[in-house]
C-alpha cells in the first residue's frame, strides 16, 4: 500500500521521471533507491524528500511549529493508520473528528502533504463506513470530501459519497 501511496504522491507533485521502490523487512518498509547517497528507508523519510525534490517546500510547512505538526501526522499515519486493525478503527476516526473540529488541514489553515497521504491512508475506511457512520465523524467527512476534490491528489481511488442526499419536503421550516 505505501508503494502505491508515494506513486500517487509523485503524481500529485508532478515528478516526471517516476522513481523506483523496493521493499524491506516483513513490514514492507518502503525503499527508494537514491542515485546521489545511500537508500531512503520509510514513508516519511520517502514522502518528504519527494516534495523537496519537487520544488514543494510549502507542502512540508511554512514554519517550525507547522513543519512539527506535519511530521506529527506523517508519523502517526504510519504508526498507528498503517498498522491499525478493526478495532482502533473507531479510536482514530474519533481523534481524527476531534483533532479536526477546529481545522480546515491537519496543520491548520494550510494543504500539506501530511493531508495527501493521511487521505490515501484512511481512505480504505472511508469506503466501509456506512453513511451514518460518516455522519457520526462529520469533521472528518468534511476534510476527507475537501482533500479528495483537492486539485490532482484522488488519481487511483475512486470517489467516495461522503454524505446522504437530503431528501425535502414541501413544509418550510
Amino acid at each position: 500500500m505505501a508503494l502505491r501511496e508515494l506513486a500517487s504522491l509523485e503524481k500529485y507533485l508532478g515528478l516526471k521521471k517516476p522513481n523506483k521502490y523496493s521493499t524491506q523487512g516483513d513490514k514492507k518498509v518502503p525503499v527508494l533507491q537514491n542515485n546521489n547517497g545511500p537508500p531512503l528507508v520509510g514513508q516519511v523519510t520517502i514522502a518528504c524528500h519527494l516534495v523537496k525534490d519537487a520544488k514543494r517546500p510549502e507542502l512540508l510547512g511554512d514554519n517550525a511549529e507547522s513543519r512539527a505538526v506535519v511530521q506529527q501526522w506523517l508519523e502517526y499515519k504510519v504508526t498507528k493508520l498503517d498498522r491499525c486493525c478493526k478495532e482502533d478503527i473507531k479510536t482514530i476516526l474519533k481523534d481524527l473528528n476531534l483533532y479536526l473540529q477546529d481545522k480546515v488541514y491537519l496543520a491548520g489553515n494550510q494543504f500539506t502533504v501530511a493531508d495527501t497521504l493521511m487521505y490515501y491512508g484512511i481512505h480504505p475506511l472511508i469506503v466501509d463506513l456506512s453513511i451514518q457512520e460518516k455522519e457520526q465523524h462529520m469533521n472528518v467527512t468534511r476534510w476527507f470530501d475537501h482533500i479528495q476534490h483537492y486539485p490532482g491528489v484522488r488519481h487511483h481511488l475512486r470517489p467516495v459519497a461522503v454524505l446522504r442526499n437530503r431528501i425535502y419536503t414541501g413544509r418550510h421550516h
